[in-house]
């Protein structure tokens, strides 16, 4: 991909775009060529990121002219060039695997700015809400209609302060920032919807009793529990920190969904506990999951969603992996040059490292997967005996066999206590 701005400017802001244009040379697909150097199209480039900014090599945002189907992908306006990164090509697969919503799609890139060899990027569609991307419907800037305000919405639990968010206290020891990136104006009635949504999926998400929160009236269990499986695999210590994203549709049962993915990574270290509650090089925050894993119910939807992925879906991962990053290898002998790199693996040897850290991270989950409720009861009635088990339908009406639909489970033990559990029962 061969970029040159307007005078060649420098690219030097990540607020102000710089007129430029462009064109792609493919040499395995020539079908994806698109513009040439003697008719190249039209684009604006800034820069982006917040960390990788400040790096030697940069990111950059991308907004074409004209919608265009860049390498295959879906034809859109808004792009990003990010720094090739071998796990963000496997976690965006996964991300596919797991069923997510919808996933960016990325592709190896080498780039050329004004004349200067980058080396290789990764050119990622950008998580938007639109026909080729997020395809949900879409709230409008400035709504003061209380009856559509609840839908249409797509924000991220941030790690950085934004212009664009809102802020609410998590717990005693940290705050939650929600930046929202669709709508990215907000009238007064829409702040004060999302301000108040976001204290009371909270405050049900901190509930004390698990076993009958609220919380999944406020959120998609299912997509929540995919994402968790995706951030574990991963190790990525970001999943639940930064750049988590949320969506929210217009339909009859609209719930918050977790995701697009954004921003992934892999720590390749030995994993010795689930990855929120290990230690990393920076401090960092990992919001809500450390209540979300003890909610039974979030357990169930883990253990459906890994029956899913694990073991059959794990071989096609790894072929993705090698298919789509060992084609690199060129390309990343000249990167290594262009940037001096001190490591001078090659980017086979890259891979193997990446594919043995996520196989090791897959056999620990599979041994350690949140609880169930049963497993739950077990637990506590380890040194107990119990004497009496209802079951209370929604009605508030108690029966020694449980109700059809949710019940609540109530066990007393000889020593006087009782423990609840929520369970659902089809007929």
């Amino acid at each position: 991909m061969r970029i040159e701005t307007q005078n060649h400017q420098p690219v030097t802001s990540k607020t102000v775009y710089i007129p430029g244009t462009y064109f792609i040379v493919d040499n395995q697909n020539p079908d994806f060529n698109i513009g040439t150097a003697e008719s190249p199209l039209s684009l604006e480039i800034r820069g982006r990121g917040h960390s990788s900014w400040r790096g030697v090599k940069k990111p950059y945002k991308i907004k074409l002219a004209e919608k265009a189907p860049l390498l295959g992908m879906n034809k859109h306006k808004h792009w990003a060039l990010l720094k090739f990164y071998e796990p963000t090509v496997a976690g965006m697969q996964l991300g596919n695997i797991m069923g997510m919503d919808w996933t960016p799609s990325t592709r190896p890139v080498e780039v050329v700015l004004n004349g200067d060899y980058l080396g290789l990027y990764l050119l990622t569609e950008t998580n938007r809400i639109g026909k080729n991307r997020l395809n949900i419907y879409e709230q409008p800037n400035w709504n003061e209609d209380e009856n559509t305000i609840p839908y249409g919405w797509l924000v991220e639990v941030d790690n950085y302060y934004e212009s664009n968010q809102i802020g609410i206290y998590e717990n005693d020891s940290w705050n939650l920032r929600i930046t929202y990136h669709s709508p990215d104006s907000l009238s007064t009635a829409q702040r004060q919807w999302l301000v108040g949504e976001f204290q009371d999926i909270n405050e049900a998400i901190y509930t004390h009793n698990k076993t009958n929160s609220t919380w999944e009236q406020f959120i998609d269990v299912d997509a929540m529990a995919r994402y968790f499986i995706i951030q574990e695999v991963l190790d990525n210590s970001d999943g639940f920190h930064g750049s988590f994203y949320l969506h929210k549709d217009m339909t009859d049962d609209a719930r918050w969904v977790a995701g697009p993915l954004w921003d992934l990574s892999c720590n390749q270290r030995q994993k010795t506990d689930y990855t929120f509650k290990m230690k990393t090089s920076y401090g960092f925050t990992p919001h809500w999951i450390g209540e979300l894993i003890q909610d039974p119910d979030f357990g169930i939807a883990v253990r459906k969603a890994w029956e899913e992925f694990y073991p059959q879906q794990v071989q096609p991962w790894m072929d993705y992996i090698d298919e789509h990053l060992l084609l690199c290898d060129e390309a990343f002998e000249q990167e290594k040059v262009r940037w001096n790199y001190t490591n001078q693996e090659t980017i086979g040897q890259r891979v193997d490292r990446l594919k043995e850290a996520l196989l090791s991270n897959i056999e620990w989950f599979n041994t350690h997967l949140p609880a169930t409720p049963d497993e739950i009861d077990d637990m506590d009635s380890a040194n107990r005996t119990v004497v009496n088990v209802e079951y209370v339908n929604l009605a508030g009406v108690r029966s020694s066999r449980p109700w059809n639909g949710v019940n609540i489970k109530v066990t007393t033990y000889d020593d006087g206590s009782t423990s609840t559990t929520k369970l659902v029962v089809k007929q």
